[in-house]
């Protein structure tokens, strides 16, 4: 299978749940015009990818509550990340961890998504 071009930047635990199909809703703050293929990045490592398929929401954290077992967020850190926004989910599926992770270089200015061009096995 062919790698992404364009990585998503994820904290632990939340990238390893990713990459292991057991989480498929990635909570952020804004819509997601991407649909596709997205490597995962966690603390600078492409470790598996998924296919970015939609956007849901946007949702309140009390409305989040209900569906726990798609996005895996405690209640408390959900509504620190919410603040008084709303969240949308952004909705993953075939999901995969790669045998061994791959380096991504370090570039500034890296705040959610990487390209993944320069990325070497």
């Amino acid at each position: 299978m062919e790698r992404p071009k364009l990585g998503l930047i994820v904290k632990e635990p939340y990238a390893s749940l990713i990459v292991d199909g057991k989480k498929t809703w990635e909570l952020r703050k804004r819509r997601a015009r991407h649909r596709g293929p997205l490597g995962i990045v966690s603390r600078g490592w492409l470790i598996g990818q998924a296919d970015l398929v939609g956007v849901e929401g946007p949702f309140t954290v009390e409305e989040l509550l209900a569906h726990g077992e798609k996005h895996r967020a405690e209640e408390a850190f959900l509504r620190a990340y919410a603040g008084e926004e709303p969240l949308f989910a952004w909705v993953l599926e075939n999901a995969f961890r790669y045998e061994r992770p791959l380096y991504v270089p370090k570039r500034p200015g890296r705040v959610m998504f990487v390209d993944l061009s320069e990325v070497r096995p």
